[in-house]
């Protein structure tokens, strides 16, 4: 049976960039081997996990998110709970593209982004879940992971990164330290922070410089507290995030490398968790690293050896390779789980 790919696009995104290359984009998925149709999200903000839902039921190979970062969380929310899940392709159209970025997918050209999937290369990648929500790139608290939700998606269409510079010169004046208990597997913090991130690869918001040793598939988040809120310092903090990551020592920041982490808020303080850039509920909060959750389409030769659990990368592809030859068999002599493929 020939594989299928379902195309889920947002028609608003990339100044509509999408809907002008979309029979091209079809075309491509088509030589990769799969017989793709495609789907264009609608007003209901649930419109893209909804039909990435339904199209892995319906049996999908691929879903295709092809959109912001916020069409890819919607896909991987409509997918991530259940246990039989498709792969997936990004096809980056939306502000700052932290996934396709970390991915090294091309962010310019929807079509050349369509194109990696001709590389056949992937790579099971790490998903975080909050509750009963997944994320695929941040989750985090305190009033600059606010940032992202603060600024009017008008604006990030007409003015893109300048749009999130802007207003987070605006909010650093009002960072105020909250008081949180905060339990990372064997360890605990309890006190007093102006934010904390959780990070699933190297690239927030656009900097790649925030967690310069990121790990793509090694089933940890990179988690950091920063414990100072004033604007002074904060500003240093940058300046070290800039200049090549140096933050990642200062005395003022934690940074670990954890898979579960549990916030909670003192003296009836509001935490409000940033998931993916959208509002996602207020703390107490629990987060969790579902290692190599989704495989992914992306552009292995471009990403860093240190990013990718290398061990991993290879007993893939002998898993490819040994169900390929599998499926060479006469039906009678494979196992039934191959034929149900």
């Amino acid at each position: 049976m020939r594989k299928r790919a379902r195309v889920i696009y947002n028609p608003t995104s990339g100044r509509e960039a999408l809907k002008k290359d979309m029979i091209e984009i079809l075309n491509v998925f088509e030589q990769a081997g799969y017989e793709t149709s495609a789907f264009a999200t609608t007003a209901d903000p649930d419109s893209a996990a909804n039909e990435a839902n339904r199209a892995a039921r319906d049996g999908f190979d691929l879903v295709v998110a092809a959109g912001g970062d916020g069409t890819i969380n919607q896909v991987v929310n409509g997918i991530a709970g259940l246990k039989k899940r498709p792969k997936m392709a990004v096809i980056p159209a939306g502000t700052t593209n932290d996934y396709a970025r970390a991915l090294h997918i091309p962010r310019e050209d929807p079509l050349e982004a369509a194109k990696v999937v001709l590389k056949q290369q992937t790579i099971k990648m790490d998903i975080g879940q909050a509750g009963e929500t997944y994320f695929v790139n941040i989750a985090g608290g305190g009033r600059l992971t606010e940032l992202t939700y603060d600024v009017p998606s008008e604006f990030k269409s007409l003015f893109g990164y300048l749009a999130y510079l802007v207003k987070g010169a605006e909010l650093l004046p009002q960072i105020r330290p909250f008081n949180m208990d905060l339990k990372y597997d064997s360890e605990t913090y309890s006190g007093k922070a102006s934010m904390f991130f959780l990070a699933l690869t190297n690239s927030i918001g656009g900097l790649e410089q925030i967690v310069p040793d990121a790990s793509l598939n090694d089933g940890k988040f990179t988690m950091i507290i920063v414990k100072t809120s004033n604007m002074v310092e904060i500003l240093h903090l940058i300046t070290l995030v800039l200049n090549g990551g140096r933050h990642v020592k200062d005395p003022r920041i934690i940074y670990r490398k954890v898979s579960t982490v549990t916030v909670k808020p003192q003296d009836g303080s509001r935490i409000m968790i940033n998931l993916d850039g959208e509002y996602g509920g207020d703390a107490p909060m629990t987060f969790k690293n579902l290692k190599q959750h989704i495989e992914f389409y992306a552009n292995l030769d471009a990403i860093p050896d240190n990013a990718v659990e290398t061990e991993a990368q290879e007993l893939l592809e002998a898993e490819r390779r040994f169900v390929e030859g599998v499926k060479e068999l006469p039906a009678d002599q494979r196992p039934d789980s191959i034929n149900e493929e």
